[in-house]
C-alpha cells in the first residue's frame, strides 16, 4: 500500500509540474466537457427548478387543495353539500366577455368572479403593493394590458356585458394564474354579485363554475376526488388536485425535460468521441516526453498516473467551466420558453441536478480517455521511439475491462436519474447502435480503400483514398464524427421544417374574423343583421354550442366507462373533462363521412351521433356502438350512425361529436356564431357595434389568437433549435478532434510526399478530395440518422405530425457538408505548411 501511495505522490508532483495551464494540447478535451456537462447543468437546473417549484406551489397555483368545476350550472343543494363537508369553499365562475370604454375602445378579457374567501391560498396583490380579495361591488382588479389596449387608467369605468364597472386596482400577482389555462384575453377579476348585475350569466352560457377546497391537514385529496366521482358520476364534473395543479404545464415540462435531457446525453457522447481523439493526439505529441520518462527508470504504471492526473485536472476544469456557464444559461433558456414555461425560472443553483452532470462528465471523461492512456502505458520506450514508422496494434484491447464498468456506471446512472427508464434506455441503445455502425462504416471504407486500384486517376485522387488505408490512418475516428455532424444537421433541420409546418397548418392564416360566444338563440336572425348592415357581404354561420363530458363508450352490452380507466389512451384527448358538443341537421362544411351514414334532414328517431375518426381510431368505435355522455348533470345516450374526417385547420366549427336533431336540443344552450369579412374590409366598427348592441355575447377577435399562438409556438422552435445546437457544436468538436488526433501522422506522409517531389496544392486536393468522398458517403448515412432522431423528437416527445421539407433538409444536410469539408481541411493546413527539413529533424 506504501509504495502506491508514494508512486501517486509522485506522479502528482511530476504532473503538476509538467502541466500546462494554458491546456495545450488538452483545449479539445475542456472544450467537449464543457459542452456536454454545461448542457446537462442547464437541462438538469431548469427542469429540477420547474418541477420543484410546481410541486411546492401546487396550493397556490390551483387555489386549493382540490378545485371541482363544471359547465353551464352552479352545483345543486346536494352536490355543494358534499363539497363543502370536505373543507373551506371558495367559487366562483370564468367566462370569456367583451369589455368597452366611453372612448370606443374594446378588449376581450377572461371575466372572473371571486367571493369573499378568495384566495384560499397565496396572496393576490396589486401593482401598487396592496394584499387584496374580491373587489368591492361595482369595482374590478384589472389586468394592465387591459388597460394599455383600451387606453383607460384606474378610476375609469368600463363596461361589461349590461354593467357598468369601476377599475379600482391593477392586478400585480393573482397567485391562480398558471390554472386557469389558455383565456382569450387577459383577466379581469370581479365579485359575484357585480358579474349578477352584467347579466352575462345566463341559462346555457358557456360559464365555468369552479368550487376551490381547502382540505384539513393531513386530508387526502385524491380519495376526496374519487368519493365525490362516486357519488355524482353524471354530473359532467372535473377536478384537479394540489399536485396536478397544471395538468397541461406538467404535460409540457415532461416533453420538454425528456427532449433536453436527451439533448444532454447525446452531447456527452459526441463529446466523449472527441474526448478519445483529443488525448490520443495530447499523447502523440508527448511521444518523447513519454520514452524519456521511461528511459530514466519510470514504469509503465508511473506514466498512466502522471497522463491520467493531467486529464483528471483539464477535465475538472471543463466541467466546471460547464457547471458555471449552465447555470448562466437557465435564466436565457427560461426566457427562450417564456411563452409556455408554467413558472419563470432565474438564478438557481440545484446542487443534485450539477453533481449529476459533474459526474456524467467525469464518467465520460475517464471511459474516452482510458484507451490513449492505456495504450501509451504498454508501450516500451523503444517502440514509442520508432512509433511514427510502425504504429502500435492491438494496445486498446487490454481497455475493454475498464471502458465496460465505465460504460455500464453511466447506463446506471442515466437510468436511476430518469423517471422515464424506457425512453432513456432506448435513447442509449440507439446512441450505441449508431456509433457501431458508423464504427463498421469506417471499417468497410478502409477495406474498400485498401482494394481499389492504385493506378488509376491524379495524384491527388490516389493520394488521397490510399491515406484511408494508410498505417495509423484514423479513418473510423473521421467516419464517425462526420456521420454525428451530418447526423445532427439533418435532425436539426427536419425538427425546423417540421415545426414550421405544424404552424403553419395549426395556426391558418386565413380563418374566421370573429366568433362571437354566448349569442341567444332568438337574437340569431337581428345578429345575422347587423352584421349586414356593418359589413356588407359578410359570411356569418351560427351552430349550436353546449358542453359535456363523455362518461362511457363501446358495444351497448359492454361500455367502457371513462372513470374505471387508468390512463387516457393515446389521441383521446376527448375524454378529458367536457368538450363542446352540438347537433345538426346537415353535414358540417369541411367533414367527410368516412363510414357509416348521414341522418336524414328531418330525422326524428333515436338518439344518433356522429363521431371523429380519429377519435374512433384511438378509443376503437365502430358504426353502431354506443356513447353515454353527461350533459347539465343529465345522462344521455346515443348510437354512432357515422365516421367523419374533420378538416380542422380551417379554423371554422369543429366538433368531435355531432348529435342528431332532437338527440340534445331540449337543454338549455346558446349559439356561436363567425363571422368572415370580405376582402379587404376593416372590422373596427362591426366589433364596437357589436359589443354594444350584444353585450352578453363575448366577441373574440381572431387576428391576436393567431398571432399570440405564432408567437407561442415560435418561442417553442426557437428553444428546441437552440437546445439542439448543442449536439452540432459538439459534433464539429469532434470533427476537429479527429483531424487534430491524427496530425502527427499526416505531418509525417506529407512530408514524406514533398520530399517525393509532391506539391502543396497536390497535398492539399488530397486532403479535400478524402474529405470529400467520406462526407458524400456519409452525408446519405447522416441522412437518415438526422431524420430518424427528429422524427422521434417530433412525434415521439412532442407528439407533432412528422411532416419535413425534403429539399431543405436535403440541402441544409448538403451545405453541412460543404462546411465540414472545408472546417477539416482548415484545420489541417498546418500540415502543408510543415517544413521538411524541421519534420524530418524531429521524428
Amino acid at each position: 500500500m506504501q509504495p502506491a501511495r508514494q508512486g501517486w505522490r509522485v506522479a502528482l508532483r511530476l504532473a503538476l509540474r509538467d502541466f500546462s495551464w494554458r491546456f495545450r494540447g488538452l483545449r479539445l478535451l475542456v472544450v467537449c466537457l464543457f459542452l456536454g456537462s454545461g448542457a446537462l447543468a442547464a437541462i438538469g437546473t431548469l427542469d429540477s427548478a420547474i418541477r420543484t417549484q410546481l410541486a411546492d406551489r401546487g396550493q397556490a397555483i390551483l387555489g386549493g387543495d382540490i378545485e371541482f368545476g363544471v359547465y353551464g350550472r352552479a352545483a345543486s343543494r346536494e352536490e355543494m353539500a358534499a363539497i363543502a363537508s370536505l373543507g373551506r369553499v371558495s367559487s366562483g365562475m370564468r367566462m370569456q366577455a367583451m369589455a368597452s370604454a366611453a372612448n370606443g375602445s374594446v378588449s376581450p378579457v377572461q371575466l372572473k368572479s371571486v367571493d369573499g374567501r378568495y384566495p384560499l391560498y397565496g396572496s393576490l396583490t396589486l401593482a401598487d403593493g396592496r394584499k387584496v380579495g374580491a373587489p368591492p361591488p361595482g369595482s374590478a382588479w384589472v389586468d394592465r394590458g387591459v388597460l394599455d389596449r383600451m387606453d383607460v387608467a384606474v378610476g375609469d369605468t368600463i363596461r361589461l356585458g349590461e354593467a357598468q364597472v369601476r377599475v379600482a386596482g391593477i392586478i400585480g400577482n393573482e397567485p391562480d394564474r398558471l390554472s386557469e389555462g389558455f383565456a382569450l384575453g387577459a383577466p379581469v377579476l370581479v365579485s359575484d354579485a357585480t358579474l349578477a348585475r352584467t347579466g352575462l350569466v345566463q341559462v346555457g352560457s358557456m360559464a365555468q363554475t369552479k368550487y376551490r377546497v381547502a382540505l384539513p391537514p393531513g386530508a387526502d385529496p385524491s380519495a376526496a376526488v374519487e368519493a365525490f366521482d362516486r357519488q355524482f358520476p353524471t354530473g359532467g364534473w372535473t377536478s384537479r388536485t394540489r399536485d396536478r395543479a397544471s395538468p397541461g404545464a406538467d404535460r409540457l415540462t415532461g416533453n420538454m425535460g425528456q427532449f433536453l435531457g436527451l439533448v444532454g446525453l447525446a452531447a456527452l457522447v459526441i463529446a466523449g468521441i472527441g474526448i478519445a481523439g483529443a488525448v490520443s493526439s495530447w499523447l502523440e505529441s508527448r511521444r518523447g516526453t513519454i520514452a524519456t520518462l521511461k528511459v530514466l527508470g519510470a514504469t509503465s504504471k508511473d506514466v498512466l498516473r502522471i497522463h491520467l492526473l493531467q486529464v483528471f485536472v483539464a477535465a475538472l476544469v471543463g466541467i466546471g467551466a460547464g457547471l458555471a456557464a449552465g447555470l448562466l444559461a437557465v435564466p436565457g433558456l427560461a426566457l427562450l420558453l417564456k411563452g409556455f414555461l408554467p413558472i419563470e425560472a432565474g438564478f438557481v443553483i440545484d446542487p443534485v441536478a450539477l453533481l449529476r452532470a459533474a459526474v456524467f462528465g467525469l464518467l465520460v471523461a475517464l471511459v474516452f480517455a482510458a484507451p490513449p492512456l492505456l495504450a501509451s502505458r504498454s508501450v516500451t520506450a523503444m517502440a514509442l521511439l520508432r512509433a511514427r514508422i510502425a504504429p502500435p496494434r492491438g494496445l486498446w484491447r487490454k481497455a475493454a475491462l475498464p471502458v465496460g464498468a465505465g460504460l455500464a456506471a453511466i447506463v446506471a446512472l442515466a437510468l436511476a436519474t430518469t423517471e422515464e427508464r424506457l425512453l432513456t434506455a432506448t435513447f442509449l441503445a440507439s446512441a450505441a447502435g449508431v456509433l457501431g455502425l458508423l464504427a463498421l462504416v469506417g471499417i468497410a471504407v478502409r477495406r474498400l480503400a485498401a482494394r481499389l486500384p492504385r493506378t488509376r486517376g491524379g495524384l491527388a485522387l490516389r493520394t488521397g483514398v490510399a491515406a484511408l488505408d494508410r498505417p495509423g490512418a484514423p479513418t473510423v475516428a473521421l467516419v464517425t464524427a462526420l456521420g454525428f455532424g451530418l447526423a445532427a444537421f439533418a435532425a436539426i433541420a427536419s425538427i425546423q421544417t417540421s415545426l414550421d409546418a405544424y404552424i403553419e397548418g395549426t395556426v391558418p392564416t386565413r380563418a374566421p374574423d370573429y366568433f362571437v360566444l354566448d349569442l341567444p338563440r332568438d337574437r340569431a336572425e337581428p345578429f345575422r343583421t347587423a352584421v349586414q348592415e356593418k359589413a356588407p357581404g359578410a359570411d356569418v354561420r351560427t351552430v349550436p354550442s353546449l358542453r359535456g363530458a363523455i362518461l362511457a363508450y363501446g358495444p351497448r352490452d359492454n361500455l367502457t366507462w371513462v372513470s374505471d380507466l387508468k390512463d387516457i389512451p393515446e389521441g383521446a384527448w376527448a375524454l378529458r373533462g367536457e368538450r363542446g358538443l352540438t347537433y345538426a341537421a346537415d353535414l358540417p362544411d369541411g367533414n367527410v363521412v368516412t363510414q357509416g351514414r348521414w341522418w336524414p334532414a328531418d330525422y326524428k328517431g333515436p338518439p344518433l351521433v356522429s363521431v371523429d375518426e380519429d377519435l374512433a381510431s384511438a378509443l376503437g368505435l365502430r358504426v353502431g356502438d354506443a356513447i353515454t355522455i353527461a350533459l347539465l348533470g343529465v345522462e344521455r345516450q346515443a348510437t354512432i350512425a357515422s365516421l367523419r374526417r374533420i378538416e380542422w385547420d380551417d379554423m371554422g366549427f369543429n366538433f368531435v361529436l355531432v348529435f342528431s336533431p332532437g338527440a340534445i336540443d331540449d337543454a338549455p344552450h346558446n349559439l356561436s356564431a363567425s363571422v368572415s369579412l370580405p376582402p379587404g374590409q376593416q372590422g373596427g366598427a362591426l366589433l364596437r357595434y357589436l359589443v354594444q348592441w350584444f353585450p352578453t355575447s363575448s366577441v373574440i377577435e381572431i387576428g391576436g389568437v393567431l398571432r399570440q399562438a405564432r408567437e407561442i409556438l415560435s418561442s417553442l422552435s426557437v428553444a428546441i433549435l437552440a437546445a439542439a445546437s448543442v449536439t452540432v457544436l459538439a459534433g464539429l468538436a469532434v470533427l476537429l478532434g479527429a483531424v487534430a488526433a491524427a496530425r502527427a501522422r499526416e505531418t509525417y506522409d506529407t512530408v514524406i510526399l514533398r520530399v517525393l517531389g509532391a506539391s502543396r496544392g497536390q497535398l492539399l486536393g488530397a486532403l479535400v478530395l478524402r474529405y470529400a468522398l467520406l462526407a458524400l458517403l456519409l452525408g446519405l448515412i447522416g441522412l437518415g440518422i438526422g431524420a430518424g432522431t427528429g422524427w422521434f423528437v417530433i412525434d415521439r416527445l412532442f407528439e407533432f405530425p412528422f411532416r419535413p421539407d425534403w429539399l431543405v433538409v436535403l440541402t441544409v444536410t448538403g451545405g453541412g457538408a460543404a462546411l465540414i469539408v472545408l472546417a477539416a481541411s482548415l484545420a489541417s493546413l498546418p500540415v502543408l505548411s510543415a517544413r521538411p527539413a524541421r519534420a524530418l529533424r524531429s521524428l
